[in-house]
């Protein structure tokens, strides 16, 4: 990797919770990369960010921006651009305003204020809105805004916190190919958190996964997506189906499920996807507890003795009703291999 742009090492905020929001957290960030801490409500992601930000004092670490330690820096002397879940929009200020707000406030002349306006407004696709203000706009318009205004200021660093949440899922795709877009023009390094796994692995250069206020895995979107490191990845990631090898049978700590499948590792553990599970047919049977039409597929809930396995099938494909007993496999091909379980 490149001589980092942001660094952060041994960051720890402990707001007496019983434990840390961020335990002793390092991690480093190239130009030009857009890297997202993932995961749940809780996992310290927004913690760290605010940190970056300046919002949050860690007890314990360091932040490094561009080579220099902003650890102790107020957030408007980092370089750092924020653009908050909430858009924050200033309500009685037009657009030009908002965009301009902080090039006014580090005095740069009229004739630069005007241009640069221009250019941000024209990069995210709002010129001829320069006089709306802020209620008049649509959702996806006020966040084209307010990262107009975050980038507006040539920021070292673009930090992003849940930016998509507030919009519907139609807007939400728009938004993220606008967001790809838009570093690719500026070129800015992004640091984004969100909780959406789909949105991380359209936007990152590489996804640092969360828990308890730890990065458990720290990759490329394809690397996060296929080969997880932890039990905790596999399942944020999607894998619903996972079970140890113990002495060459598939089990859980509900019961065995039956043998693995030839190859498997003894003291490893193996996670599916849904529609990794084959149905129809192979060593292993559940009972279909719920069955639920998803348009282009069915997914189904089958109970087993070691659990709960869920498994899709194309809508096209017959069908099981509920307390039906059906045959599945799970091939080995599919599964991720985990360390253990």
């Amino acid at each position: 990797m490149a001589e980092p742009l942001l660094s952060l090492s041994g960051l720890r905020v402990d707001f007496g919770a019983g434990r840390p929001a961020v335990d002793g957290l390092d991690l480093a960030v190239a130009p030009g990369e857009i890297v997202s801490l993932l995961g749940p409500s809780g996992c310290g992601k927004t913690t760290t960010m605010r940190v970056v930000a300046g919002l949050i004092t860690p007890q314990a670490g360091r932040v490094w921006l561009a080579g220099r330690d902003i650890t102790e820096l107020p957030p408007n002397k980092r370089g750092v651009g924020l653009v908050f879940q909430s858009y924050a929009l200033f309500p009685h200020l037009s657009v030009f305003e908002n965009v301009a707000f902080g090039l006014r406030l580090r005095r740069q002349d009229a004739d630069r204020i005007a241009s640069r306006v221009g250019a941000m407004l024209e990069m995210v696709g709002l010129t001829g809105f320069e006089t709306r203000l802020p209620r008049e706009l649509s959702g996806g318009q006020q966040q084209r805004v307010a990262l107009a205004r975050a980038v507006a200021i040539a920021p070292d660093l673009l930090l992003l916190d849940e930016p998509l949440s507030n919009l519907d899922a139609r807007l939400r795709l728009d938004m993220r190919a606008e967001l790809a877009r838009i570093q690719r023009e500026s070129g800015v390094t992004m640091l984004y958190v969100t909780h959406d796994q789909a949105e991380a692995l359209a936007l990152s250069t590489r996804i640092a996964v969360m828990a308890d206020g730890r990065i458990e895995q720290l990759g490329t979107p394809e690397d996060v997506y296929a080969s997880p490191a932890t039990a905790f990845v596999a399942r944020f990631m999607g894998f619903e189906t996972i079970l140890a090898v113990r002495d060459g049978i598939l089990a859980s700590a509900s019961g065995a499920l039956g043998p693995a499948p030839a190859g498997a590792v003894n003291g490893s553990a193996l996670a599916w996807r849904p529609g990794q599970v084959l149905l129809g047919s192979g060593a292993y049977a559940g009972r279909v507890e719920a069955a639920s039409f998803q348009g282009e597929s069915v997914e189904y809930l089958l109970s087993t003795a070691a659990g709960a396995v869920k498994a899709e099938a194309p809508a096209r494909a017959p069908r099981w009703r509920e307390g039906e007993t059906v045959s599945f496999d799970l091939p080995l091909a599919a599964a991720a291999r985990l360390p253990s379980v």
